[in-house]
């Protein structure tokens, strides 16, 4: 008993600080890139329906593209934590450029997908004409951007692997500064000045056109450029990063460089994107109940979605906590910090799960004043309660994993159990019941089925970090994914 309570004072109070520290900024820079996409959607729906719908629909194409990217360019987080724990500060700044190397590939191949393939996949939804007209001249503005994201997200992740993670924060609140009055002045031109300033603006800038969407996807290529530069200004002054020298001299493109991170990236940037799919394929399913049932679904995705933040900035600081101490080579006192970790994602989710119940009727209300609506969401909320468990679990337990840099069979376990235990059983529970069991559940169905998925996740994540955290070797863990 007395060893327990010691290893609390030494080792598990201080590592727990020292992970919320890190997350804490994580989930502020989370939340303000996220207030980014709410404010393009507020201010494109004050402008008109067609804009709003054409912001709408092209969101949904530009976002997995760049949740994909975020995903890859994050393997560059336990790669720099490595090198970091091991004091092999010289190796950090190669490691670095091939992730801006890579980064610039990814965004450049963005920026084309989204000038080239977006009219036939609207043609192939059927999306009114109208509609995509607009839509296709907001995505074809935001793709100018996508370079500059991506390259943010790699100086990102370094940042983050340097356990430095506050900067993510102000630069994405500096990103949401810039966006909102560049939305402004592009989406409504000089007639929304005059109606916030008075006609004694100059008649310059009252003679500004209204660009609507197209607007919007300028608005949105600037702040992504901004936050890109403003990141690497930052981690060329900041003393932090000094010890790496990243800006002295560019490493050309290294094929072993560029091969770890392909490596252990593109894993997690597949499991972002098959999580972003699922739920994608889950509304467009759950479209045919009804609008009612649509906006119960919708509602209580988007509360979830908010309390899910703090759970996924954690297993990103868990991520560098990990990756660190393996760095050192500790490779006992690296399963504590996972499990500790894991054992903050429960007491996280509890959290979670009661704010959720209690508050649910409130927030339930600030989204919709139907009746039906709001009694169907509070059905669906009762079983968030319980997903926010199994959710906040596997995703720290893949975080921890990614500390390892054991990424390829979290996407394998992250495919089979989202699109064949949460997908594939949700629709079934939902489409056709449990035959003399139950009827169709319907929406309530696939939430069962989000749950069996996520939990299916996490029971399978916890296996594999049980052993791999077993490892006592250092070569094999390091060199795992």
């Amino acid at each position: 008993m007395g060893g327990f309570t010691s290893d609390i004072k030494s080792i598990y109070w201080p590592e727990t600080r020292t992970l919320v520290a890190l997350a804490l900024p994580i989930c502020g820079a989370q939340l303000a890139q996220a207030g980014m996409s709410v404010v393009d959607v507020m201010m494109t729906g004050r402008h008109n329906a067609t804009d709003l719908a054409a912001v709408s629909v092209g969101s949904s194409l530009w976002m997995p593209l760049m949740l994909f990217m975020t995903g890859t360019l994050m393997g560059l987080t336990p790669i720099v934590a490595h090198l970091l724990g091991g004091q092999r500060n010289n190796d950090i700044r190669p490691a670095v450029h091939q992730a801006l190397w890579v980064a610039l590939a990814l965004g450049i191949t963005a920026a084309g997908l989204l000038w080239v393939a977006v009219t036939p996949i609207f043609e192939l939804m059927n999306v009114p004409p109208g509609v995509a007209q607009e839509s296709a001249a907001y995505l074809s503005a935001v793709a100018f951007g996508m370079p500059g994201i991506a390259l943010f997200q790699a100086l990102r992740a370094f940042s983050d692997g340097m356990n430095h993670t506050r900067p993510a924060l102000w630069i994405s609140l500096v990103g949401l500064a810039v966006n909102i009055p560049f939305n402004y002045l592009l989406i409504y031109g000089g007639d929304g000045l005059v109606n916030l300033l008075g006609t004694g603006i100059p008649n310059s800038l009252q003679q500004l056109p209204a660009l609507g969407a197209f607007g919007c996807g300028i608005a949105t290529a600037i702040s992504m450029w901004t936050m890109a530069i403003a990141m690497a200004l930052y981690t060329r002054r900041g003393n932090t990063y000094r010890s790496v020298s990243l800006w002295e001299q560019l490493t050309p493109p290294q094929w072993a460089g560029i091969r770890e991170l392909v490596v252990v990236g593109v894993p997690i940037g597949v499991a972002i994107f098959v999580e972003v799919t699922l739920f994608t394929l889950i509304a467009l399913f759950i479209a045919s109940f009804g609008e009612v049932t649509v906006g119960a679904h919708q509602i209580a995705l988007s509360y979830t979605t908010i309390l899910f933040m703090l759970p996924m900035s954690l297993s990103m600081a868990l991520t560098v906590r990990v990756g660190n101490t393996l760095g050192q080579r500790r490779l006992a006192m690296a399963r504590k910090v996972a499990w500790n970790g894991i054992t903050i994602s429960v007491i996280v989710a509890a959290i979670n799960s009661t704010l959720l119940w209690f508050t649910a009727p409130t927030v339930i209300s600030l989204y919709t004043s139907n009746t039906e609506i709001q009694a169907l969401a509070l059905t669906i909320i009762a079983l968030a309660v319980i997903f926010q468990l199994s959710d906040s679990l596997q995703v720290n337990l893949a975080g921890a994993l990614r500390g390892y840099k054991d990424t390829r069979i979290v996407m394998v376990i992250t495919v089979l159990s989202y699109w064949i235990v949460g997908l594939g059983g949700g629709h079934w529970l939902g489409a056709y019941g449990l035959g003399v069991v139950s009827e169709p559940m319907g929406v309530h169905g696939y939430w069962i089925g989000l749950i069996a998925g996520l939990s299916t996740a996490a029971i399978l994540l916890a296996w594999r970090l049980k052993t791999i955290s077993q490892q006592e070797s250092p070569s094999n863990v390091t060199a795992s994914g």
